[in-house]
Formats: structure tokens, sequence, C-alpha cells
């Protein structure tokens, strides 16, 4: 047998399994590595034969007493009504429950409200359209401002050269 990596360890040596033990799988590190392929085919086909027998069994299940004559459904079985509140039609009020309405009518306070706010109908848009009047004004006096300082530098300039 061939020796490992290290020579002399206390604990034992390092040993290769040979061709003929690879071959044969009865290695005693790694059995039956070289068989991997075939063992993955075969565990392939007879999930193939399970899934064709579980399909038969299907069909041959019988019900004991009453139970294959009727269906039953679970009448304590509650379904989960999700509706969207812009799904809903707003003629079928009656229909919907006191959260839906309530969603139903924030959604078209807000929208009317944005409506008015884009128009400038409201308080707040008006405060914020005389807000931003004031600034332009503001912005329109500086700039006034900078030029006249800039055309007073530049005649200061002019004197200072002649």
């Amino acid at each position: 047998m061939a020796k490992g990596k290290f020579k002399g360890k206390p604990t034992g040596q390092r040993t290769f399994s040979s061709e003929e033990e690879l071959a044969a799988g009865t290695s005693a590190e790694r059995p039956n590595t070289f068989k991997k392929k075939q063992v993955e085919k075969e565990v392939y086909e007879r999930r193939e034969e399970s899934i064709e027998e579980d399909d038969e069994d299907v069909e041959k299940t019988k019900h004991k007493g009453t139970a294959g004559l009727i269906e039953i459904d679970n009448p304590n079985l509650v379904k989960p009504k999700n509706i969207k509140a812009k799904d809903v039609d707003v003629d079928r009020t009656s229909d919907l429950s006191r959260r839906e309405r309530e969603e139903l009518e924030k959604q078209r306070s807000r929208a009317h409200y944005m409506r008015l706010q884009e128009e400038g109908k409201t308080e707040q848009a008006r405060k914020d359209l005389d807000r931003l009047t004031l600034i332009k004004q503001q912005r329109e006096e500086a700039a006034k401002k900078r030029e006249e300082e800039k055309a007073a530098k530049e005649a200061r300039k002019a004197e200072a050269r002649k």
C-alpha cells in the first residue's frame, strides 16, 4: 500500500483504494461512488413506477360508508373575501362591510381633495401659491440687486482704468 502525504503519524497511515477495490465497489472510504449514475437511474425509474402506481391507486380507492356517495363541504370553513377597494362596484354598497365602505369613502375623499388641490381651490393650495409668489418676488428683487451691484462694480473698474 502507498503512503500518503505525511510519514510516521502515530494515528495511522493514509491508505488509498486500489483499482480493483474501486471497480468492485468495496472501498472502505466511499463505497459505490463509481456506480452513482446507475443508482440515480434506478431511483428515477422507481419514482416513475411509484407515480404510476399512485395514479392507479387513486382510481381504485373505495370510500367507506356513504362518503363515496355524498360530497361533503365543511360548513364551518369561512372562505376569505379579499376585495380591493378599487375593484368594488359603487352601486352594490349594501353588500359591503362597514370597513370596506369606510375605505371606499376615504379613497373618494382623498381623490376629491387632490383634485381640488391641483385646481388651487383649497386653503392649503392658496397658501402655497401665495408663498410661491412671495418667493418669486424676493428672487426677482435679489436678481435686480445683483445686476445693479455688478453694473456699479463694472463702472468703478471703468473709472479706475481711465
